[in-house]
């Protein structure tokens, strides 16, 4: 029978470094007024002995769990499908890592996932939240200030009137109602910027492909098109949902509508990519005949379309290390002992770029 291997407790770590027990547990769980001579003396002596502090004692001193939870409102077949949902989770990653926390991933399909998500939120497993892909309309939100969790959004959520909306902005902090705090990128000025370059090239007959118009990054690309196309023909409007097929769907439409169009505007790079598919069966040149715009920039698409996708470029990855950075920013301020949750600060809104490629 094998024995147990005992763990090294505090009170071990405290008589390698020479200090009490109360010193030790400061030092371990980051709370101040130990001189960085004796923070040193504890730190080797952790190492030392590979002390590995209790979590459940811990989050009793600290009032934290070191965990965070990540609420897509999208069911698992869309997240594991679209490239955007693993490069934003990726950029969460890497900042929670970095600071040592736990990502808990949840997803919602329906009422029951919602209700499922609420009571787990309330029930104090995570220190705060982060929610992206919302929906207009969608309980999420409610169901999550209800559970008083410290949250930030990805995206501009639908209640919010922060936001890119004038020319010359999309960069920096920005607005909204107080207490919602999101990280976004300048949709509106983005689109702007895409069909202003459709339009450089002599293309007058410019078609957009939306997203789908319950979330408000669709609807923010949609007022940027209209900004250039404000006397554009309706029918040039095809509303889609962010998927291949839906690119495929809407160009499909575009061609029986306007055949005579000579340029897309699509929302994303993947709805992008099912509009070149049709546009190729159907004979036309791109971009001689159709010059192609998409939205996102995702290498793994952009790059391997037929042509190479010209496209906007916005940073996914830094988007979700910035909803973490700023949700690990509040819960910093609060102090170890102090029972409010801390509270994000203030709203990003990050700049877009046009990377052009054979499409356009």
């Amino acid at each position: 029978m094998t024995e147990a291997v005992s763990r090294p407790t505090l009170e071990a770590v405290a008589a390698r470094a020479g200090v009490s027990r109360a010193t030790v547990s400061r030092v371990v769980n980051g709370a101040g007024g130990v001189r960085e001579s004796v923070v040193e003396r504890v730190r080797q002596a952790v190492d030392e002995l590979g002390y590995v502090p209790n979590q459940a004692a811990r989050s009793l001193v600290t009032k934290r769990h070191d965990a965070v939870a990540v609420v897509i409102a999208e069911p698992e077949t869309r997240v594991f499908a679209d490239p955007f949902f693993a490069l934003q989770l990726r950029g969460i990653s890497k900042e929670l890592t970095a600071h040592d926390n736990q990502l808990v991933l949840l997803l919602t399909e329906g009422r029951d996932d919602h209700a499922r998500v609420a009571r787990y939120l309330a029930g104090g497993h995570v220190d705060g939240a982060l929610v992206f892909s919302l929906h207009l309309h969608d309980p999420l939100p409610g169901l999550i200030q209800g559970a008083g969790v410290p949250t930030v959004f990805g995206g501009r959520p639908g209640w919010s009137d922060g936001g890119p909306t004038d020319e010359g902005r999309g960069t920096g902090r920005t607005g909204g109602e107080p207490g919602v705090v999101f990280v976004d990128s300048d949709n509106r000025g983005g689109a702007r910027t895409a069909v202003r370059h459709l339009v450089d090239l002599g293309r007058s007959r410019i078609a957009h492909i939306t997203g789908a118009l319950d979330q408000t990054s669709a609807v923010d690309r949609l007022d940027g098109y209209r900004d250039v196309m404000r006397d554009g023909d309706p029918r040039l409007i095809v509303e889609s949902d962010f998927t291949p097929a839906g690119g495929e769907r809407a160009m499909r439409e575009l061609l029986g509508r306007r055949p005579d169009l000579d340029a897309v505007f699509a929302a994303n790079d993947l709805t992008a990519s099912g509009a070149l598919r049709v546009l190729r069966e159907s004979g036309r040149r791109v971009p001689e005949d159709v010059a192609v715009v998409g939205f996102d920039d995702m290498l793994p698409i952009a790059e391997q379309t037929d042509p190479p996708l010209t496209t906007v470029r916005q940073d996914i990855e830094e988007m979700g290390r910035l909803m973490a950075r700023l949700l690990l920013s509040g819960l910093d301020r609060r102090g170890p002992r102090e029972g409010a949750p801390g509270e994000p600060s203030a709203s990003v809104v990050l700049p877009t770029t046009l990377i052009r490629r054979a499409s356009a």
